[in-house]
């Protein structure tokens, strides 16, 4: 495959909605959302419990940038830099052409199409500059929104994993939906 850099950072946008790079002045936004049980419900990982741990999150994302490994982008209103959730691109498989995506956004702003909006950016994103093949998401089995959000942007439920993750004392399923490239 071709050699790809996700530097210098490139900024998506739609009609509403800028796409722009996690900072550590995010922080608080962060945290926010990784420590907010309704936002997490659906997310095997342990909740942020302090300011710390999310700055180290920020850190790990920006690490994951310059290796190559990953991207993420902060969800934006346009003409507001604050960040309402963050969306992208993880577990890159270059050799396979493949790449998870996977997003959250604020309570007060979920049911109003955002991350629809914000996943279109990152498809295109990733199909057009990444020049990946497939795309997949994975998801927990109970979240109907995650899975609508996934079927109206093309994505085709491929597998349901029955126990096939351990997190926090139980065994959890897990939902996969993929999208191939539309070729020309």
């Amino acid at each position: 495959m071709s050699q790809f850099s996700f530097l210098p950072f490139k900024n998506l946008a739609s009609d509403r909605l800028l796409l722009r790079q996690i900072t550590p002045a995010d922080v608080n936004e962060i945290f926010a959302l990784r420590s907010n049980t309704d936002v997490m419900k659906y997310v095997a990982r342990p909740l942020c419990k302090n300011l710390d741990e999310a700055m180290a999150l920020i850190n790990m994302i920006e690490q994951k940038l310059r290796t190559n490994e990953g991207i993420n982008w902060a969800i934006t209103i346009k003409g507001s830099n604050t960040l309402i959730g963050f969306i992208g691109h993880y577990r890159i498989k270059w050799e396979h052409y493949r790449s998870e995506i996977g997003y959250m956004v604020s309570p007060e702003f979920q049911g109003k199409g955002i991350i629809s909006e914000a996943v279109k950016l990152i498809v295109d994103y990733g199909f057009n500059e990444m020049k990946m093949h497939s795309l997949e998401a994975v998801i927990d089995p109970d979240n109907i929104a995650s899975a609508r959000v996934l079927e109206k942007n093309g994505f085709i439920k491929e597998a349901h994993f029955k126990q096939n993750e351990f997190f926090d004392g139980k065994f959890i399923d897990t939902v996969v939906y993929s999208l191939l490239k539309k070729q020309d």
